[in-house]
């Protein structure tokens, strides 16, 4: 037991530096995240009077949250909730964020609230969701903020989104072109139609030119960046502290704090890192393997509890692109002749099938890093989607009749507690899931070959 503790004791002090040191890798990932579609033009809007009618249809009397679901639609009520936002929502109250922009002229830093009034609604044509402008400086789409006046102002922007929808029609018809020059029987045919398509071309790359909607660089501290930042000055308090408890109780029995978490720990190090790597090398990674392991399960409770602003960190594509990195990164480092080796030349297979076994080695490399990222994103973000999709229910069927309202209202509360039951065990497995994939592609990487 005391070799145990000891060897613990070591494990905490290095992992308490080393998530300090992650700390601004993790981060700057949040903090990219709201740029995750900055170029992206969605697809046609409602028409602005079809859009008052809906927010002119709605009775006195309708339930709370009535108004947004009838505005946005089933789909658009839960891909707000669930997406990243420069504002949080806490029992009714919204909450502004700082707004930190780095513009042409320098630095600037505003409270989110100069967006998010009734006055500053906008309704940009050919852009789909909300819409907030500041003055004549900044609007805000789908919380990606853009140059009002220097894209020409809402007319301006309206009118390089149809550029751009008149750019992917000129694609279309490319591709009708191409495959007409493929039946082509003569050269003649071929020349007028190689004329036909490098003219479209030209105009199609001109078009796409003509329609970038310029944007400030946004840094801002959105909802899933401050939830972020949370999660990780939670671990540093935490696990500073068991650290600190073991150095001063050395070669005691674990008290408090120590004793909370000491099983996990000992779990990932016994159960995860020594089983996948080997008892010889597994120390060199546990430190790392700890790190992940309470950073996903931390950001998956922080995100399951109820009615805190609805955080969806492990769900955002931008930090879990980051873990997936940082694992590639170190099991490249440290793969060794033997990893390699089987990478590029398996042994005992012959030349010839080496032609075709090489490159889909080589491809797997990248795979499961991309695996892990898109496992993790996808299984914690449906989980947010359910729940709100029982909500949605409730204003679906409520729309007809309060009663209604209120019957499905307590069947979808029961399945609703069923899934909160069910998502905090998914917190837990997608963490450990997370972590024994990376010890098991980090084992692969330092395995020496068995004679």
């Amino acid at each position: 037991m005391t070799s145990k503790i000891n060897t613990l004791k070591s494990f905490s002090s290095k992992f308490g530096l080393l998530i300090i040191a992650a700390t601004f890798a993790f981060s700057f990932a949040g903090i990219c995240s709201a740029q995750d579609h900055h170029e992206k033009i969605n697809e046609h809007a409602d028409d602005a009077a079809d859009h008052e009618n809906m927010h002119s249809e709605e009775g006195e009397g309708a339930p709370a949250g009535w108004k947004s679901w009838k505005s946005d639609g089933p789909g658009g009520f839960i891909m707000h909730h669930v997406a990243d936002g420069h504002q949080m929502e806490w029992a009714g109250f919204q909450i502004p964020l700082p707004v930190m922009l780095w513009t042409d002229e320098g630095f600037q830093c505003f409270s989110s609230s100069n967006f998010y009034q009734e006055e500053n609604e906008a309704h940009v044509h050919g852009m789909e969701g909300h819409a907030f402008s500041m003055g004549d400086e900044y609007i805000m789409i789908n919380e990606v903020i853009y140059y009002l006046k220097e894209n020409g102002g809402i007319h301006g922007i309206e009118e390089k989104v149809m550029k751009a929808e008149e750019a992917d029609l000129l694609l279309a018809e490319i591709a009708i072109l191409e495959k007409e020059k493929e039946k082509a029987n003569t050269n003649d045919e071929k020349t007028s139609l190689n004329n036909e398509i490098a003219a479209l071309s030209t105009e199609e790359k001109q078009l796409r030119k003509s329609a970038i909607i310029t944007a400030p660089f946004d840094i801002s501290i959105t909802k899933n960046v401050l939830g972020l930042l949370l999660v990780l000055f939670l671990m540093v308090f935490i696990f500073l502290r068991v650290a600190k408890r073991y150095k001063k109780r050395e070669g005691q029995a674990p008290k408090g704090i120590q004793n909370l978490f000491e099983p996990l720990i000992l779990f990932v190090r016994d159960d995860i890192a020594v089983p996948s790597i080997g008892k010889q090398k597994a120390d060199k990674f546990t430190p790392f393997l700890l790190s992940v392991f309470f950073f996903i399960w931390f950001a998956n409770l922080l995100g399951l509890i109820p009615f805190l602003v609805g955080f969806n960190i492990a769900g955002t594509m931008s930090i879990t692109l980051v873990l997936a990195v940082v694992v590639f990164v170190i099991t490249t480092i440290n793969g060794n002749k033997t990893y390699w080796g089987h990478m590029l030349a398996v042994p005992g297979v012959p030349k010839w099938v080496l032609i075709l076994l090489t490159p889909i080695e080589i491809l797997q490399m990248f795979i499961k890093p991309t695996v892990l990222m898109i496992r993790l994103t996808a299984n914690i973000t449906a989980g947010h989607i359910i729940i709100l999709a029982f909500v949605s229910l409730i204003f679906l069927f409520g729309a007809g009749s309060e009663g209604a309202y209120w019957g499905v209202g307590a069947g979808s509360a029961i399945f609703m507690i069923f899934m909160y039951l069910i998502e905090f065990l998914v917190a837990f497995l997608q963490a450990y899931v997370f972590t024994l994939l990376a010890a098991i592609y980090f084992g692969s990487a330092v395995e020496e070959a068995h004679h």
